[in-house]
């Protein structure tokens, strides 16, 4: 497999990886990939401030993982892309195989 350039790495750490980085963000995204939501009902379900809610959204919206649409004075949000929460998806089920893997080494080395 051929290195992708340095630029297209920086660019991809700068503009996805730092606006996943956030435990806040990843479930916004999730929340989202049920379908758009406003501030008011994402706070709900994520059970959070909306100040908050608001300022992870900016994060995400400023990356493009994020859009949004004024419908008057209410704004929606909603996945610019759905792959980024099966990317996220594809993370959480390398990490969950890892864990189990480490459980196995250390059952079998107390054995």
């Amino acid at each position: 497999m051929q290195l992708p350039p340095r630029s297209e790495l920086n660019r991809m750490h700068a503009e996805l990886c730092t606006a996943v980085a956030d435990p806040i963000r990843i479930a916004i995204l999730y929340a989202l990939s049920d379908g758009p939501r406003y501030v008011s009902e994402i706070r709900e379900q994520l059970d959070l401030p909306q100040s908050t809610v608001s300022r992870h959204l900016a994060v995400l919206r400023a990356t493009g993982i994020v859009a949004d649409e004024r419908q008057g004075r209410k704004v929606r949000y909603h996945l610019a892309d759905h792959r980024v929460v099966e990317a996220i998806d594809l993370l959480r089920a390398v990490m969950a195989d890892r864990v189990q893997a480490r459980a196995r080494s250390i059952k079998s080395a107390q054995e």
